[in-house]
């Protein structure tokens, strides 16, 4: 069989209280502005000071000489300075940095400097300046450098400055300021170039570098290393500040709104025009006493894995931290420290996927550390093939957790009766120890597909606990249903349909032929007849066989041939019928109904 393994979405989870809690690691650190890793194998931590020094964090101490020293070409003057630092992919070889700061004119200047003999001192004095961008005001510089998954350099540009973006750089096509900035910086080494895919690329009435538009103030933004998405940080005028996404499969293009829009919420006038603008996935109002927002990470370290998923990020006036999760096309975020007592100028985030936060108050770094334990939410406990939360008795579920398995890849039961602990993880739902099919960790997102103990039947819902070794998750209670059909697809609209002839897959080019056998295989359709134990492979003979089902293709009644657990399957149900004469050409819906209850419908190939 096959069938979905992987959901390609990632479930918010409910973050309560205090969430996580901080370690100091390092001091002394002036204005911190950035904390960046090199992506080398080294280890090492770079603190960016705002008068114009890197410093090297190394094995929890700091180093005494600076990596890098450019006071000479900056100074630290409210929001000016030394703001950004980037290290390009393979910089273990070439030893090649880049920097984002204001001049002596206050100006915004990105150049690329280059490593000495000695790996921890940069040579200040080898600056190729590839970009150089007037400010009108003092505030709103943005500052941020880092380079995306594509190997290309993004950069985050404010709108110039004062107040309410008096010039309309947001939404100004002609300046690179309120926008954010893709350029090729490294296929031609001390030479910008404008990447053939940016989205604006050969228009002669717009700045063939930008990336994105209506932007404020994006202090900070970073890339989740593990799916490739772009979360942006906006700082906001007087009243809200937001967090905005861009999935990896953008093409650009993305306009964020201002200064027609702060946050969600109309700028300057009650009514304006949303249309074609991309709304923030979560925002957070003055009220609560934040002032200015500071973007963070998609946590994805292995020290703490109820964090993994969670993109943390704070305010640098009220030292409140967040954290985001996406929960399909919808965002959820949740408190996850009520308060840090920092003020946040920056998060940074090891090699290792560990997370940082800078305390400009005293000038300290320190590391967030949460949770050992693996975390979940009633959200992600669901159908295995349509993904509708709840529980069916006997069937197979699917939940989304973090803190399951730290590396990529899929750890599958070997046999059968299923195991009760895969991995050194368990699962008890309703108190009953569940058997499990598979672990999965793909591109950031987690998940276990179990088999609902039948003993849980009966009930309106049901406690479900997940086990790691010795740390369990809280509780979350599920709902439980007698039935709840639904049909396995191969990509979340087509039926994993069966040619009964030969046993192959009805597709597009060989569909099902009218009156032909065939079968497809779902989940939810309650108890049946010579019922296994739990884990154990369904019989071939007597067959486990399940009542009141029907099979409707286009609306016409199929014949049912067969409905009950597949043989040689644990918590999967196969439905053998036959092809309405009647039924129409093309891809039809094909829709299950078990007690009454009926299943979203998927397509069939008709011939």
């Amino acid at each position: 069989m096959k069938y979905r393994v992987i959901l390609g979405l990632t479930l918010a989870f409910t973050i309560f209280g205090q969430e996580i809690r901080t370690t100091q690691i390092a001091s002394g650190i002036s204005a911190p502005t950035d904390i960046q890793n090199a992506g080398d194998g080294s280890g090492r931590l770079f603190f960016v000071q705002q008068n114009g020094l890197v410093r090297i964090h190394r094995n929890g101490s700091l180093v005494n000489q600076p990596f890098l020293d450019i006071r000479s070409k900056t100074r630290a003057d409210g929001e000016r300075g030394l703001l950004g630092l980037a290290f390009p992919p393979g910089f273990a070889q070439s030893q090649r940095l880049y920097v984002n700061y204001t001049d002596l004119n206050g100006d915004t200047i990105i150049a690329m400097y280059r490593v000495t003999s000695n790996a921890d001192v940069a040579d200040s004095s080898s600056e190729t300046i590839l970009l150089k961008i007037a400010q009108p005001f003092a505030n709103h510089n943005g500052g941020q450098v880092r380079f995306g998954p594509d190997g290309y350099l993004y950069i985050g540009m404010g709108d110039g400055g004062s107040g309410g973006d008096p010039q309309g750089n947001g939404q100004r096509r002609t300046t690179l300021l309120g926008k954010m900035v893709r350029v090729d910086v490294e296929s031609q080494p001390g030479t910008l170039r404008i990447p053939a895919d940016n989205p604006f690329s050969g228009q002669s009435a717009t700045r063939n570098e930008i990336w994105a538009l209506g932007l404020r103030n994006p202090w900070r933004f970073s890339f989740d290393r593990a799916t490739g998405d772009l979360w942006i940080a906006d700082v906001g005028q007087n009243e809200w500040e937001e967090v905005n996404f861009q999935p990896a499969s953008s093409r650009g293009g993305e306009n964020y709104g201002w200064n027609g829009m702060e946050g969600a919420h109309c700028y300057g006038t009650p009514n304006c025009n949303r249309q074609g603008l991309v709304l923030p996935v979560a925002e957070y109002s003055h009220s609560q006493g934040g002032c200015s927002i500071t973007g963070g990470f998609v946590y994805r370290g292995r020290a703490y894995p109820g964090l993994r998923g969670a993109y943390i990020y704070g305010d640098l006036c009220n030292g409140r931290i967040w954290g985001v999760e996406r929960q399909g096309s919808t965002f959820s975020n949740r408190v996850l420290l009520p308060s840090s007592g920092f003020s946040i100028t920056t998060f940074g985030e090891g090699e290792d996927g560990e997370l940082y936060i800078a305390h400009v108050g005293n000038g300290t770094i320190h590391r967030i550390e949460g949770s050992l334990a693996p975390r979940l939410s009633a959200a992600g406990i669901v159908n295995a093939a349509s993904f509708v939360p709840g529980l069916a008795p006997g069937s197979l579920a699917t939940i989304f957790a973090a803190g399951l398995l730290d590396d990529d890849g899929i750890v599958t039961a070997t046999g059968f009766p299923l195991p009760l602990t895969l991995r050194g993880v368990s699962i008890t739902i309703g108190g009953v120890a569940a058997p499990i099919q598979s672990i999965a960790n793909r591109n950031g997102q987690e998940q276990i597909n179990i088999q609902v103990p039948a003993e849980i039947g009966g009930r309106t819902n049901a406690a479900v606990v997940i086990r790691r070794d010795s740390q369990a998750s809280a509780s979350v209670d599920a709902p439980v249903l007698d039935v709840q059909p639904a049909v396995f697809t191969a990509d979340g609209v087509s039926a994993v349909a069966v040619h009964n002839a030969d046993f192959t897959l009805a597709t597009t080019g060989r569909p099902l032929a009218r009156g032909e056998f065939a079968f497809v295989y779902a989940t939810g359709l309650g108890r049946v007849s010579n019922e296994p134990a739990a884990g154990v492979a369904a019989p071939s003979s007597p067959l486990a066989v399940a009542s009141d089902v029907r099979v409707t293709i286009a609306g016409a009644a199929a014949e049912v041939q067969f409905a009950g657990l597949a043989p040689g399957f644990a918590g999967v149900y196969q439905l053998n019928f036959r092809v309405p004469a009647n039924a129409p050409s093309g891809m039809q819906d094909l829709v299950v109904t078990a007690g009454g209850a009926a299943s979203p419908a998927v397509k069939v190939p008709i011939q």
